[in-house]
């Protein structure tokens, strides 16, 4: 079958989060399954952009309310990345360095959904699946279903994957005339609270709904930013399934961004050394149990619990531990994790900011990866750091409880209930007696090692769905 994915984020043309790993690796799982599998972002102003070779394979332009922009659409050369990769070039709205942030978001992503649309409508073919990827290209459905010039588009099937659903996407109906012009009897389709919300709207017109975890599915159904209703009545149409990861990056045996390989058989030597080029490069001590952190520092993430409860763990293990953050988000939190290296110097360290290479060493070089997060659809830092042999320390939330079991029940990780100083420090000191106990320390890690996170079985689940709702309309 022929597949679009449409999302603001691919890996690694641009990305800021989980959204962008998993639509820069579940289309080429699906391409090696024997499927035609074209992905399409905005065209951003990124190092991937300047460092690879495209070729443009339509223009026109768009149309937004009074406005037009001259759009390009433009072809990877060399399918470089497994699968098809289109970059939709608006360069009034989308050539700039970031992906989102700026006060003309809305039209920007409106424009972007628009292009994509008229291209493929131009193109003469049908596709038989438009799989969406959060609320950035979530009117795409309603548009299919009732803009008048998408009329021969009507029949094809569309997929809205949630990854994030506190972000909806919402504006108001003063830019309503921003959309192609639609029999106003369906206006109803994109009102929610009185605004237009494109993740319900996605929600509502979407043959199927799919989040990122099992778990994750049942959380939005209590609690999901004021869509809870919506998702309750459409969970016949709604399947959780858990993200992978590709394994072909994340592979400690072939990572070429990490100081030394190693697999399940020799990863004791392999992430000692590993350890010390890590503890080198931030002046930690490598004999120590040494715990990080890798993500955004915010508080959906439990980033606020971090200053205190490092600084709690590290006044009660100040010879035992060592800690290092890797993250960027609000400046107040950078602030106080930035200070913190002054008062634990020899046992915490912190970079502000992101580097995919010191990740990896991170995961390869850590002894357990911190996440207190309060809300985590799917999570891939825990799987990322389970393939390396490092043990993921959760709350039991979205695809954390679906992906780490607690090591007191032989399980992969250390779990709590929590999102708190105490139980992070809590979840630190039972660390600590299992790092000093090697032999049940060093199954906890096989365990995670041997874990199968492959895409090979999401893309099955994936394509399963599609089959579905083509032959049945349902899934």
């Amino acid at each position: 079958m022929e597949i679009f994915h449409i999302s603001a984020e691919c890996y690694p043309v641009a990305k800021v989060g989980g959204l962008a790993d998993v639509v820069g690796a579940l289309p080429k799982y699906q391409t090696n399954a024997g499927h035609k599998v074209r992905v399409v972002v905005p065209c951003y102003d990124t190092n991937f952009r300047k460092e690879n070779d495209f070729e443009c394979v339509h223009w026109g332009k768009v149309k937004l309310g009074n406005f037009n922009f001259p759009f390009s659409v433009l072809k990877e050369s060399t399918d470089t990345l497994g699968y098809e990769l289109y970059l939709i070039e608006i360069n009034d709205l989308f050539n700039r360095p970031n992906v989102y942030g700026y006060e003309d978001d809305i039209e920007r992503f409106l424009s972007f959904q628009i292009a994509v649309l008229d291209w493929i409508i131009a193109r003469n073919k049908i596709p038989d699946i438009i799989n969406c990827h959060d609320h950035h290209t979530g009117l795409i459905p309603f548009l299919l279903q009732v803009a008048y010039k998408y009329e021969t588009l009507k029949d094809v099937k569309t997929v809205i994957t949630i990854h994030n659903g506190l972000y909806q996407g919402w504006f108001g109906f003063d830019k309503l005339y921003y959309l192609p012009e639609f029999d106003l009897k369906h206006v109803g389709l994109l009102e929610w609270n009185n605004s237009i919300n494109s993740l319900a709207v996605a929600v509502k017109c979407a043959n199927a709904v799919t989040t990122v975890s099992p778990s994750y599915l049942n959380e939005i159904n209590y609690a999901a930013n004021g869509l809870e209703s919506l998702f309750q009545s459409v969970r016949l149409k709604s399947k959780g399934i858990l993200n992978g990861i590709d394994f072909e990056v994340w592979n400690p045996l072939k990572d070429q961004m990490i100081f030394e390989n190693y697999s399940i058989e020799n990863f004791e030597a392999g992430k000692q050394k590993n350890k010390e080029k890590l503890c080198e490069q931030f002046e930690l001590d490598p004999s120590k149990p040494l715990f990080s952190f890798i993500g955004r520092l915010f508080e959906e993430k439990g980033g606020d619990l971090l200053p205190q409860a490092s600084a709690l763990a590290l006044s009660e293990h100040f010879e035992d531990i060592n800690i290092l953050i890797l993250g960027s988000g609000n400046a107040e939190i950078e602030s106080q994790l930035t200070q913190l290296r002054n008062d634990y110097k020899g046992n915490y360290n912190v970079f502000i900011g992101y580097n995919e290479e010191l990740a990896h060493l991170i995961y390869a070089g850590s002894d357990y990866i911190l996440m207190p997060s309060r809300v985590e659809p799917c999570g891939l830092n825990q799987m990322y750091a389970m393939r390396y042999g490092t043990i993921p320390i959760v709350r039991r939330t979205g695809g954390l409880r679906d992906t780490v079991i607690d090591f007191g029940d032989e399980g992969n990780g250390i779990c709590h209930d929590q999102s708190s100083v105490g139980d992070i420090c809590y979840s630190i000191n039972r660390a600590v007696n299992l790092y000093d106990d090697k032999i049940n320390f060093n199954k906890v890690i096989q365990r995670g090692m041997s874990a199968d996170h492959s895409w090979e079985r999401v893309c099955q689940e994936y394509i399963e769905i599609y089959n579905l709702i083509i032959e049945k309309n349902e899934i």
